[in-house]
């Protein structure tokens, strides 16, 4: 705003968003430079661009005779410290796809599309880039696209260097398809599809007993992790995206429910795909938590109790199937890269997890 006069004064100019800390140009630039890699995740029934005030879908009528619509919202959490720690942004936006998308399927819902959310201290369009290039990623993992979002700058609550992200997926199930605890059978077996690491959840602790009491430094490569990773790189490893894996599955087998692994851990999430007659047995025996799981319990002295509540513990999702189809679920898995294993049974019960055995050693 340039000068102006007053009775042959000078007056000073008023006052501007940027003065106040929010640079709209560099937010319009950040759109322009996200804008190729957001039209890559884009399905046929996507109807327009991005930069209007809302995302348009064309839900297929002929696809579906009584569609019903599932909704998920989600964050990525104090994972992100570690991510702004490490300078390395295009990572946590698989995270955020992750969390949402993989919750739509557990009730047997195909993901549609996902809108984001990243507030900052201040718009870096460099890095705003690298965020939704990872969300971006994570979308075509998942087979949904990306319709739309929003970046806003919060000068004051967030430091220039600070992000937070969280997004909002839709999905589509028949109404006669859904998946749930309704559809549990006694005698049905737990597949276990093997996570990635320790995915996003349980970060709070991790930073408390790695970074804080123990002094770990990022930039540090742990033998006893079995990579030539460092730390940092092994705390920000992606989260398991399992969606189109779900899906395949449901087309191909006899699968009743799912559980999706995230906080609460195997018991905190099974629980909540069981009726109240059956329980589920876990078998510990039947697989090894990654070596990322036995440092953080052996630095922080953590009981596997608090593990088990707090962690995946390597386990991302558990797939419920009729007995006759699991040779077949596990083959399909495997074709499709994906770990899996058996890892217990539908038994008579009153709706609880009972965990019993012990981790494989080796």
């Amino acid at each position: 705003m340039p000068w102006s006069g007053a009775a042959g004064r000078p007056r000073k100019r008023g006052a501007s968003y940027a003065e106040a800390g929010v640079n709209i140009e560099a937010g319009e630039q950040a759109v322009e430079l996200m804008k190729s890699k957001v039209h890559k995740t884009f399905r046929p029934e996507v109807v327009g661009g991005i930069g209007g005030f809302a995302g348009l879908f064309a839900l297929d009528t002929e696809k579906y005779k009584k569609p019903l619509l599932a909704s998920s919202t989600d964050g990525v959490g104090t994972k992100l410290v570690i991510a702004q720690q490490m300078g390395i942004h295009d990572t946590v936006g698989v995270d955020l796809v992750a969390m949402v998308v993989d919750d739509l399927v557990v009730c047997g819902a195909e993901p549609l599309f996902l809108q984001d959310y990243v507030a900052c201290g201040e718009v870096v369009p460099e890095r705003i880039v690298e965020i939704v290039a990872g969300i971006a990623d994570g979308c075509r993992y998942a087979g949904c696209s990306l319709v739309g979002g929003e970046v806003a700058e919060h000068p004051g609550m967030l430091r220039p260097d600070e992000y937070d992200i969280s997004g909002t997926g839709i999905g589509v199930v028949e109404a006669d398809q859904v998946l749930g605890a309704e559809r549990v059978q006694l005698g049905d077996t737990l597949i276990a599809l093997g996570s990635s690491g320790l995915h996003s959840n349980g970060y709070s602790l991790v930073r408390h007993v790695l970074l804080g009491a123990g002094r770990m430094k990022l930039d540090t490569v742990v033998e006893d992790l079995g990579s030539q990773r460092t730390l940092g790189e092994e705390l920000l490893v992606p989260t398991k995206i399992y969606a189109q894996d779900c899906m395949e599955l449901i087309q191909e087998c006899d699968v009743h429910a799912f559980a999706h692994i995230t906080g609460g851990g195997i018991p905190g999430n099974l629980v909540r795909s069981l009726p109240e007659d059956l329980d589920a047995i876990v078998d510990r025996s039947s697989w090894r938590p990654q070596p990322i799981f036995d440092l953080v319990a052996t630095k922080g002295r953590i009981d596997s109790d608090e593990m088990e509540r707090t962690f995946n513990q390597g386990v991302g999702m558990v797939a419920i199937v009729g007995p006759a189809d699991v040779d077949r679920a596990i083959s399909l898995l495997a074709a499709r890269e994906v770990d899996a294993w058996v890892l217990g049974e539908i038994v008579e019960g009153n709706g609880h997890v009972q965990m019993l055995g012990s981790h494989t050693r080796g």
